[in-house]
């Protein structure tokens, strides 16, 4: 069970990495799902990105695991504003609109994104396990 674990942070950890390295690459490709409230859709792709990596990277050194598991945590409930945006205003990414079984499928995709950061961390619910 350890090795699956170690094998999926790592697999996690770089997943994170590129996603954030992608950001900074095609920004394009995510400015249209930032809420427009928020204003200037290159800089939260930017930070978001930046956040990915340094957060993927965390996870991938043993003693910041539990702090950046915790931070892509966070960071995904935050980052589901952008998900929702793009629902509820139909908005493409990608050139692509996603239908409602879609959206419902990239929140519960999300939903376990959070959970697996969580149990990387060793975060309560999975404190005890591992």
């Amino acid at each position: 069970m350890i090795l699956i674990t170690r094998l999926v942070t790592i697999i996690f950890g770089l997943f994170l990495v590129n996603i954030g390295i992608q950001h900074f690459r095609d920004p394009e490709w995510f400015e249209p799902i930032v809420p427009s409230v928020l204003g200037n859709p290159k800089f939260w792709v930017y930070l978001s990105g930046l956040f990915e990596i340094i957060f993927g990277i965390m996870i991938l050194i043993e003693p910041l695991r539990k702090y950046g598991s915790l931070g892509i945590s966070l960071m995904l409930i935050v980052l589901y504003w952008a998900n929702l945006n793009m629902w509820i205003n139909d908005i493409p990414i990608g050139g692509v609109k996603l239908n409602f079984f879609e959206h419902i499928m990239r929140g519960i995709i999300q939903i376990l994104l959070i959970l697996l950061s969580l149990y990387i961390g060793r975060w309560p619910p999975f404190a005890k396990e591992i």
